[in-house]
């Protein structure tokens, strides 16, 4: 989950912008795409609409899984106060309080609530994604396998009264529309807030990813422990005079007290992680709608036409995998929080001589190996074959050195044979001979 808010629907356009690409933004200023386009001009159907049918599907994201459980009280949840039962449910649901990262512009479902005084909170694991205002509402996006992200809003129980879950059909407004390739997704905002609430101007719009410059990101976010890394749009406000804007410096911490929260710090790292995440998610929805599509309307019989489509597809998507076109990080590398590296790595797939696709690098680049751990997600796992083998075909020569394109050459030899030497040890359904 990201600054954002949702409604299914209408008003679809072709595609969405970019292939390496990555995005957040609202609307004003300069839109820069980064990378190719992800697809040709396909416009994809309305997500309520066969083959498709959003709105009538039973979830199966790992929210929607123990939601009874929740209600009923038989997974029990601290009700004490606001901070315990968010320290409760996250603990629940595995998702990590060093995850933190605060938001204090209104780019949220419940905006009247947010402001620098009054930050919005987010937390993430791989599948989950909850945001938290104090004297707010609980927000949830949960990623189904199938059906990309899935939609709850829910009071924090008071007095005893019952826990009650509400699927928000208002969060499609933004979270099934451009930045998310007219797909359930996710979205990452990147703006000036102004002074008195509202967006002064916003950043690489409609994009989201790793290959988004780190300078166009966290407008509107607090960003700690990147203290030699200025040139960012975090950490201020703004007023706009004659079309001229003013920055004012809003440090974290100052105008909201850091003990309303789980953890004193909003960290860099959480950030880079969570805006592949964001990439990777929007990415693999897309494709598994593309294909959904095709497949419909090729009775069981690609054309040329829509084999080509497919692969195209599944090259995109390898790709993001490979990290391609990666914005570097800031020189000097970062640091990163240390409970989160340690919370992040807790579960880590390893080949037999210990290496993980989950190591980080943080010196030029976020990871040691440059193939997503998201590999192992269940929404990549349950793809339709026909294209998870196509992108399946597409790593392998990639990895093998087959592929003489420039695509991939920024990956080293000695790193092509460490990626190959992992997943060959840790998936389980790679095409024979792979």
């Amino acid at each position: 989950m990201s600054p954002g808010v949702p409604s299914a629907g209408s008003g679809r356009r072709p595609a969405w912008p970019g292939m390496g690409l990555s995005g957040f933004a609202l609307a004003l200023l300069g839109l820069v795409t980064f990378g190719p386009p992800l697809h040709a001009e396909r416009e994809l159907r309305d997500i309520d609409q066969p083959p498709h049918e959003y709105a009538k599907r039973t979830p199966r994201d790992p929210f929607s899984r123990i939601m009874g459980g929740l209600a009923s009280g038989e997974i029990a949840l601290d009700r004490t106060d606001e901070k315990r039962f968010l320290t409760s449910l996250l603990s629940v649901l595995g998702v990590p309080a060093s995850s933190q990262m605060l938001v204090f512009s209104t780019t949220s479902l419940q905006l009247s609530l947010i402001s620098p005084a009054n930050p919005r909170a987010l937390y993430f694991n791989d599948e989950v994604y909850v945001g938290y205002i104090p004297g707010g509402r609980i927000e949830i996006v949960s990623v189904d396998p199938e059906w990309g992200g899935i939609f709850y809003i829910f009071d924090i129980p008071r007095e005893g009264r019952p826990l009650q879950f509400e699927r928000s059909d208002r969060c499609m407004n933004c979270h099934a529309r451009d930045d998310t390739g007219q797909v359930p997704g996710l979205v990452v905002k990147s703006v000036i807030p102004g002074a008195g609430g509202g967006s002064l101007t916003a950043y690489r719009i409609g994009q989201s990813g790793h290959t988004i410059p780190l300078e166009q990101r966290f407008g509107g976010w607090h960003v700690t422990g990147a203290d030699s890394f200025t040139n960012h749009y975090g950490n201020v406000t703004g007023t706009q005079s004659e079309g001229k804007l003013t920055k004012i410096p809003n440090p974290p911490g100052v105008r909201f007290r850091w003990d309303r929260y789980l953890v004193p710090r909003s960290d860099l790292l959480p950030q880079l992680v969570h805006e592949h995440q964001v990439g990777f998610a929007n990415r693999v929805a897309h494709a598994a709608y593309l294909t959904r599509e095709i497949l419909t309307e090729s009775a069981g019989q690609l054309s040329a036409a829509q084999a080509a489509e497919m692969d195209e597809s599944a090259r995109n998507l390898t790709r993001y995998l490979l990290f391609a076109e990666e914005a570097p990080l800031p020189a000097g590398g970062v640091a990163g929080d240390a409970d989160f590296k340690s919370d992040f790595l807790r579960q880590r797939r390893t080949a037999p001589g210990g290496e993980s696709l989950k190591d980080f690098d943080l010196t030029t680049r976020l990871f040691r190996h440059r193939c997503s751990y998201l590999i192992y997600a269940p929404s990549f796992a349950q793809l339709p074959s026909i294209l998870k083998q196509r992108v399946y075909q597409h790593l392998g020569r990639a990895l093998r050195g087959d592929d003489k394109s420039p695509d991939f050459a920024y990956l080293p030899v000695a790193e092509r044979q460490s990626i190959r030497t992992i997943l060959k040890a840790t998936l389980t359904d790679l095409p024979a001979g792979w």
